[in-house]
């Protein structure tokens, strides 16, 4: 029952971001360009996000535990360090950059444009580097 949940909340993501228009680049690029072909839509679909965030988090979080779980799995650092402002750092520019972030990528798969794999491609890459990166520097710390 979990995995079809993850199912059919994954196809409405996807079609929400299909039917934002978040799935093209040009959109997105079109947000950041504010002195030329500026378009303000992004932040509407973003409003429409938080809000709908903002609903959902007083619903579950209302609850004594998850639906599928006994517990609930939220992360318990709230340290702001190198690797968070790094990481969002790196995330700001590559949707700049790309004009895909990362959830807006995959539903964007199915459109078949090549600049969908590439950034996927890349994205996983990414992953992949910062992972290596990240088992290393124990190693490096006790050395």
């Amino acid at each position: 029952m979990k995995l079809i949940a993850i199912y059919f909340i994954g196809i409405i993501f996807g079609v929400g971001i299909s039917i934002s228009g978040m799935a093209n680049p040009a959109k997105v690029l079109n947000f950041f360009d504010v002195f030329g072909t500026w378009d303000p839509s992004l932040m509407f679909v973003m409003g429409g996000a938080l809000l709908t965030t903002f609903i959902g988090y007083k619903l579950v979080f209302g609850r004594k535990a998850p639906i599928f779980d006994g517990t609930f799995r939220v992360p318990t650092s709230r340290s702001i360090d190198a690797k968070l402002v790094g990481g969002s750092a790196v995330f700001g520019i590559g949707w700049g950059i790309a004009g895909f972030c990362p959830g807006g990528a995959l539903p964007a798969l199915g459109t078949g444009r090549w600049e969908a794999f590439a950034f996927v491609g890349a994205l996983i890459a990414g992953i992949v580097i910062a992972r290596w990166i990240m088992n290393r520097q124990p190693a490096a710390e006790a050395a």
